[in-house]
């Protein structure tokens, strides 16, 4: 294949590429650094590419390969190595527990805010919060689809008030801060 042939072809497919760098990453920059770099090997190696093959496949690999690489990158250096004898340094950080007492907290307050619901709203909420598909609920209490998810959308809407009124001065406590 000469060089023309796959700038053109590879020119056709840059849209789709952006797309899957963005699908990939789900962060336009990274997604740009990651259609750069894959042109960038794409271009390098070029003279690899058989002219009978999908040269979408071909570019789409080495997308994802370059993806899964910058990620297992990324993960190795938050990884934490020790090489000192009997692991002091891990062993001497501070050691903290996890109190989940203010999560608990809130948690009891919005199950009380939900309980306060009125029924046809709360139950749907609930059940879809549960892990029910909308078509599920809708078939268990004969309601059309639209209807289930306006009263889910209703109870949301109302909780959201609810929070809001209830917490009002903590906006006020973060824009004094």
């Amino acid at each position: 294949m000469s060089d023309f042939s796959f700038d053109q072809r590879f020119s056709k497919l840059t849209p789709v590429l952006n797309a899957f760098a963005y699908n990939l990453t789900q962060n336009i920059e990274e997604a740009k650094d990651l259609f750069q770099e894959t042109a960038f090997r794409a271009m390098a190696n070029r003279e690899k590419f058989r002219a009978d093959t999908n040269l979408k496949a071909w570019l789409f690999t080495i997308m994802k390969n370059i993806f899964i690489n910058n990620y297992r990158k990324k993960t190795k250096q938050n990884t934490i190595m020790d090489a000192t004898d009997n692991l002091h340094y891990l062993n001497s950080g501070k050691s903290s527990i996890n109190n989940r007492g203010i999560a608990n907290t809130l948690m009891n307050e919005l199950g009380q805010l939900i309980d306060k619901l009125e029924d046809n709203i709360r139950i749907p909420f609930l059940m879809h919060y549960e892990g029910f598909k909308y078509q599920e609920i809708a078939d268990k209490f004969a309601l059309p689809l639209g209807t289930v998810k306006s009263r889910i959308f209703f109870a949301r809407r109302e909780l959201k008030a609810q929070i809001k009124k209830r917490y009002r001065y903590v906006d006020e406590l973060l824009l004094r801060m």
